[in-house]
């Protein structure tokens, strides 16, 4: 049996005196699709961060024993820089080297091959999160932790993340998303994908 990529047990959390979620575990394998659901302000954001090791619970413990992409709900992304800009920058913060080519291969692939040398405060809240998608194609890491992936994107960005996601899937690598949509590609890995609920 393959090793858990992340393995969370018994967590519980809290916000404003409130409690969130009790007693929740998550476990990721290669090949796992995890996604979160439930209404807003339902700590679907709050347990990605504690998965991340971004926020502590009040209780339990989270065991990660691979390296993780964490995407808030947030894109993340610099104005002043353009895409290309911010995703060589976030490479030498994670310390990996990256070609030129392989720069412009994942704006190409995240569909920003046209926009790639603009400044990002001048693309769309869509065209950024495209941006902010672009940091999964960079490095070799086996877990992404992904809030919303799919807000702000069209039809057309919706569908990219489901390839990213059953691409990396079939590749070994595990995903945990809070998400409101599904995300199983029905062409991708039917197996091993898993709906945590809260509230």
């Amino acid at each position: 049996m393959a090793e858990a990529l992340l393995a969370a047990r018994a967590l519980s959390c809290e916000a404003a005196g409130r409690a969130l979620f009790r007693d929740l575990s998550v476990v990721a394998k290669p090949g796992d699709l995890v996604e979160i659901r439930g209404a807003n302000g339902s700590g679907k954001s709050t347990l990605l961060r504690c998965l991340a090791g971004l926020a502590v619970p009040a209780q339990g413990q989270v065991e990660r024993n691979a390296a993780l992409h964490y995407l808030g709900h947030r894109s993340g992304v610099a104005g002043p820089l353009t895409p290309v800009e911010n995703l060589r920058w976030l490479a030498r913060l994670q310390g990996v080297r990256v070609s030129s080519e392989t720069l412009e291969q994942a704006m190409d692939r995240v569909g920003l091959g046209a926009e790639r040398h603009d400044f990002a405060a001048t693309l769309s809240a869509g065209q950024q999160r495209r941006a902010a998608l672009a940091r999964l194609l960079i490095g070799d890491v086996p877990l992404w932790l992904l809030d919303e992936p799919l807000a702000a994107l069209d039809d057309a960005g919706a569908a990219l993340v489901r390839e990213l996601i059953a691409s990396h899937r079939a590749a070994g690598g595990a995903a945990i998303c809070a998400t409101h949509a599904p995300l199983q590609d029905d062409e991708g890995p039917s197996s091993a994908a898993q709906t945590v609920f809260l509230g």
